[in-house]
């Protein structure tokens, strides 16, 4: 049995599909991604395998127990780690975990006990007695994510943990999740951040407005591309134009621009590299770096959408 089975999910507000038939498995022991844009819909769909939202159609069983159909037999096998800090600021670090353990069920010298154990998993035994509002950002959410693995939860689910961190506690994160992992902790993890998912994950799908374009391994998901390579080239100020006239350069095959950044996919990039510069710079506008790509998940996105992960 796998430990998440997510059977064609939708969730609409009005006449607006924020979660459009989605379905995807997460077996047990593996680190399963979700990756995508913001307002992709990863978010709504984690809520729901939580058991935060009601979906407006299809199921998700997790230990084969349904969301829909009983809910209380499912949030105690949940660890959630919300993108948004839920944490008590004028409570120290030990004392938001013993609040939150009491809420999970657990009591006596075993909650002590799992506290003490948690604040050594996030490395912040040093500050256990600290308010965590004297925290930095990436400590506030590594005692978020201590909340989420009080009571050892079977599958843990982490919703966008690095945003707006510094790189420190971002890579402690990542390992921590890699460590927990190891130890054998089924784990559901969003981002926008292409990276965290290469490192991370076992699987992975890709969402786009709603829809799971992509699922698999990122070995399978890369040869969706073949064998095409991405240039990129720092500029600044390309206009609509001049990209619709590179888009239509022979051995261009896509074209994207994001902020200071021009993206090409081309079967050989080394190839358009010369007519691409020599097009822009009919525009004026200053590069100021070239770089060619073997291709990633970025290539796999950017070939998928039309567009950047960063759109």
């Amino acid at each position: 049995m796998n430990m998440v089975a997510v059977q064609n999910l939708k969730k609409t507000y009005g006449n607006v599909p924020a979660v459009d038939g989605v379905s995807f498995e997460i077996a047990r022991g593996e680190i399963w991604g979700l990756l995508g844009p913001n307002g992709a819909g990863k978010s709504t769909t984690i809520s729901v395998v939580a058991t935060l939202l009601k979906p407006t159609a299809g199921d998700v069983l997790v230990q084969g127990k349904s969301v829909t159909r009983e809910p209380a037999r499912v949030r105690p096998l949940i660890g959630l780690v919300p993108q948004d800090v839920a944490l008590y600021p004028s409570l120290s670090a030990r004392e938001n975990l013993l609040f939150f353990g009491r809420m999970q069920g657990l009591g006596g010298r075993a909650l002590h006990v799992r506290t003490d154990e948690v604040l050594e998993i996030t490395g912040l035994a040093e500050r256990a007695g600290d308010r965590v509002a004297t925290f930095s950002g990436g400590m506030k959410r590594r005692i978020n994510i201590g909340v989420g693995l009080m009571h050892k939860p079977a599958l843990l689910i982490l919703d966008e943990p690095t945003v707006g961190i510094d790189p420190q506690s971002r890579r402690h994160i990542l390992d921590t999740v890699k460590h927990l992992n190891t130890e054998g902790m089924t784990v559901l993890y969003t981002s926008h951040y292409m990276e965290e998912v290469e490192y991370l994950c076992d699987r992975l799908g890709i969402m786009d407005h709603g829809r799971l374009i992509a699922q698999g391994r990122k070995e399978e998901l890369i040869r969706l591309v073949g064998r095409r390579e991405r240039l990129e080239v720092r500029i600044e100020g390309l206009s609509a134009a001049a990209l619709g006239d590179l888009r239509a350069l022979p051995g261009v095959e896509e074209a994207a621009y994001q902020e200071d950044r021009l993206s090409i996919v081309s079967g050989e990039a080394s190839g358009v590299l010369s007519a691409v510069l020599a097009r822009v710079q009919r525009t004026g506008s200053r590069v100021k770096a070239v770089v060619i790509r073997e291709p990633d998940l970025e290539s796999v996105f950017l070939h998928l959408t039309g567009k950047e992960l960063r759109d």
